[in-house]
């Protein structure tokens, strides 16, 4: 494997999370590449083309308390995101999503009648596995932490009754768009939201929240109009089948506490350190 590649890089950053932790601030980038048994440049080099910034501007994206600065300082003001919806162009890719729901009489048929097709990618998270109906991409797993088989059978035991069908090259130019190859860039990437009406409005709600900003699993139940249902949001946000696309990992607890992530907590810190560093590179 190359140092050219996406997962290549996410084993990097993966390592450097676990030795920022362990070695607590005061570990120097020198320290830190040796370590990792790289030379700093070699070290700079990898950073610079995984996240588009310096390892020195980097390491404090990936510090423990990364979610509460960004609570504090990035947190977007859900009300008036879906008053204006959805961005056309983030500053994380150059990308549109639209989306549309399964009726809720189909999801109870747990995708009977339902042809789904899948495939393995690399992406700048790990290895992922992506499927996808003739409608849109239906769900995204990081298998970095969970393993590719345990992340797979996630993802296939929620529409039970469903065809499931090899076929990357029928959702390849989604992929290439959703982790913004240069050959999928300014391409459209359609989601299928299949869920329960409640999960989807949770899911509709983390779909308004820009890149590079985070919010509270309490802010989300307030603008669905459901206040008190925090535990039921919880839950819904931890069901959501698109990772990344779907962006359960911009919601934190109410003190900034990361909370649970489906598919590692290591992933959610690189992807909340990921976004937040290409934001401010770009203001």
């Amino acid at each position: 494997m190359t140092d050219q590649s996406p997962a290549y890089h996410y084993n990097v950053i993966a390592r450097a999370i676990r030795l920022i932790d362990e070695a607590g601030p005061g570990l120097t980038l020198e320290d830190l590449a040796q370590r990792m048994a790289m030379s700093p440049a070699h070290f700079q080099r990898t950073f610079s083309q995984w996240v588009g910034v310096s390892p020195k501007r980097y390491q404090q994206y990936l510090t423990l308390d990364q979610a509460r600065r960004m609570l504090a300082d990035r947190a977007t003001v859900l009300d008036v995101a879906l008053d204006t919806g959805l961005s056309g162009t983030g500053r994380l890719h150059d990308l549109f999503l639209t989306w549309e729901a399964m009726t809720p009489g189909d999801y109870a048929r747990r995708g009977a009648g339902l042809t789904i097709y899948w495939g393995w990618f690399e992406s700048p998270f790990g290895p992922a596995i992506v499927m996808g109906t003739q409608r849109g991409i239906c769900g995204i797993g990081f298998a970095a932490e969970l393993g590719e088989a345990p992340a797979m059978e996630d993802l296939l035991r929620r529409w039970p009754m469903a065809e499931f069908v090899e076929d990357p090259m029928m959702l390849r130019p989604w992929v290439l768009a959703a982790f913004g190859a240069a050959e999928g860039r300014n391409a459209a990437t359609p989601l299928y939201l299949i869920g329960a009406p409640f999960q989807i409005k949770v899911w509709e709600a983390l779909l308004r929240i820009p890149s590079g900003e985070v919010t509270t699993y309490g802010d989300i139940a307030r603008v669905i109009g459901h206040p008190k249902a925090v535990r039921a949001v919880g839950t819904a946000i931890g069901r959501n089948p698109i990772s990344w696309l779907i962006p359960c990992h911009r919601a934190l607890r109410k003190g900034g506490a990361l909370g649970g992530y489906h598919w590692g907590l290591p992933v959610k810190r690189a992807l909340l350190a990921y976004e937040a560093a290409r934001a401010e590179a770009a203001d």
